[in-house]
C-alpha cells in the first residue's frame, strides 16, 4: 500500500468555503425576490429591473455586464484547473470531462424528446447546466463527512459543465450576428494575447481595459457579451506554479471571489427570480418544457454523470480515484442537478421576450434544483463517508492496483 500526501490547495479551500457562504446568500436572495414579487410590491419590484439606464435595462446590465465578470471568474478557475489542477493531467481529467459530457447530453436528450419541433425546443440548453457555487456549497456543508477528492471531482466536473454551457451559449444563443463587431472583439483578444505571450506585460490594468472594449464589441456583435469574460481570462498571464500570488491571473481570481460570491450572484438572483406564482402554477409545471427541465436536472444529470463515468472506467479510459466509490459519483451526479444560476441565465437567452415561458421555466428550475440539492445532500450524508482518510482528513491511501467498480 502506498501512502500519498494529497493536500488541497489554499485557493481550492478558499473557493469551496466561499461557495458554502455564497449558496446560503443565494437562497436568501431567492426567497426575498419570490416574496416581494408575489406581494403588493410585486409590480413596482419587477418594473424596477426593467427600467432603462444608458441604453440597457437594469436587468440587462446585470445579465450582460455583471455576469461577464462572473464568467471571467469561471474562466480563471478553468485555467487554474487546466494548468495545475485536476484537469492538468489528461488521465485525471478524463473522468470529470466524460462525466460532464454525460451530464450535458442526457438532460438535453430528455428535454428534446419532450419538446423537439415545438416552440419550446430552444430550452434544450436549460437542463444542461450545473450551478458550481450551489453544488459545491451543498458539498461544503458536509465537510469531512465526504472524501476531499469528491470535492475536487465535482469542481472539475462543474467547471467542464460550465465550459459546455459557454459553448452552447456561443453557438446556439447568438442572434443578429455582426461579423464586423465580432472581428473587432477577436482582434482585441489577439492583442491581449500579444501583451501576454510576446510582450510579457504583467500589469492587470491593460488587460482589464482591453477586456472592457472586447465586452462592448461582443455585445454589439450579437454573440452574448459574457463570452468576453471567458476570453479575457485566458488572455491574462498565469503562472504554472500553484498558488503563485504574483501571477496576474491568481491575483484577479483572489480579487473577484468575494464580489462575485457576495454581490454579483446575489444581485443576479434578485433580478431573475422575481417569479409571479399564479393560480395555474401546477399546470405550468406540467408542460413539456417544464417537465423536460425538471426531469433533465433531477434524473438526467445523475444518470448521465454516473453512466458516462462508469463506461469510461469500464472501457479503461480512466479509473476511479481510490478513495471514491460509485456511491460518491452518484451523489456528485445528484448535486449536478442543481442548475439555478446557469439554467436561469440560459432561460433568459432561450425565451427572450416570452414572459410566460421564462416564468414557467424558472419555476421548474427552482423546483428541480431544490429537489436535486436535498436528495444529493441526503444521499451523501447517509452514504458518502470516505473509504479512507484523505487530504484534509490529511492523507489518502492508494492501493497499488486499479480497483474495480465499487
Amino acid at each position: 500500500m502506498i501512502r500519498i500526501e494529497h493536500p488541497l490547495s489554499h485557493t481550492f479551500k478558499q473557493f469551496t468555503e466561499s461557495s458554502k457562504a455564497g449558496g446560503i446568500i443565494l437562497i436568501a436572495c431567492t426567497l426575498v425576490s419570490l416574496s416581494i414579487a408575489n406581494s403588493s410590491l410585486g409590480p413596482a419590484y419587477l418594473g424596477f429591473w426593467h427600467q432603462y439606464v444608458a441604453g440597457l435595462s437594469i436587468e440587462h446590465w446585470v445579465n450582460d455586464a455583471l455576469m461577464a465578470i462572473f464568467f471571467l471568474l469561471i474562466g480563471l478557475e478553468l485555467e487554474r484547473e487546466l494548468v495545475n489542477g485536476e484537469l492538468s493531467d489528461l488521465r485525471n481529467a478524463m473522468l470529470p470531462m466524460l462525466a460532464a459530457a454525460g451530464g450535458i447530453a442526457v438532460p438535453a436528450l430528455i428535454h428534446f424528446s419532450l419538446n423537439g419541433g415545438s416552440a419550446t425546443q430552444a430550452g434544450v440548453g436549460i437542463p444542461m447546466a450545473t450551478d458550481i457555487a450551489f453544488a459545491l456549497g451543498v458539498l461544503a456543508l458536509l465537510g469531512s463527512r465526504v472524501p476531499a477528492s469528491l470535492k475536487i471531482f465535482l469542481t472539475a466536473l462543474a467547471v467542464m459543465d460550465d465550459l459546455g454551457a459557454i459553448v452552447v451559449i456561443a453557438l446556439f444563443y447568438t442572434t443578429d450576428l455582426s461579423f464586423l463587431y465580432l472581428l473587432g472583439a477577436l482582434a482585441v483578444f489577439a492583442g491581449l494575447l500579444v501583451l501576454n505571450r510576446v510582450l510579457r506585460v504583467m500589469a492587470l490594468l491593460p488587460y482589464l481595459v482591453g477586456g472592457a472594449l472586447m465586452w462592448f464589441l461582443m455585445l454589439k456583435s450579437g454573440v452574448h457579451a459574457t463570452i468576453a469574460g471567458v476570453l479575457l481570462a485566458f488572455a491574462i498571464p498565469y503562472s504554472a506554479r500553484e498558488d503563485d500570488t504574483e501571477s496576474p491571473s491568481h491575483r484577479l481570481e483572489h480579487i473577484l471571489h468575494k464580489p462575485v460570491t457576495f454581490l454579483i450572484l446575489p444581485v443576479f438572483a434578485l433580478a431573475n427570480t422575481g417569479i409571479v406564482i399564479g393560480a395555474d402554477w401546477a399546470a405550468e409545471l406540467a408542460t413539456p418544457n417544464s417537465l423536460g427541465i425538471i426531469l433533465g436536472l433531477v434524473v438526467g444529470k445523475p444518470v448521465g454523470i454516473f453512466l458516462f463515468s462508469f463506461a469510461a472506467v469500464a472501457l479503461g479510459l480512466c479509473r476511479l480515484p481510490l478513495d471514491l466509490a460509485w456511491r460518491h459519483i452518484l451523489g456528485a451526479g445528484l448535486l449536478g442537478g442543481i442548475g439555478f444560476t446557469m439554467s436561469i441565465f440560459i432561460t433568459n437567452l432561450a425565451f427572450t421576450g416570452t414572459v410566460d415561458a421564462i416564468n414557467a421555466s424558472k419555476m421548474a428550475i427552482l423546483l428541480a434544483s431544490t429537489v436535486a440539492g436535498i436528495v444529493g445532500f441526503s444521499w451523501l450524508k447517509l452514504f458518502g463517508a470516505p473509504l479512507a482518510s484523505d487530504p484534509d482528513t490529511d492523507t489518502m491511501d492508494f492501493e497499488g492496483s486499479s480497483p474495480g467498480p465499487r
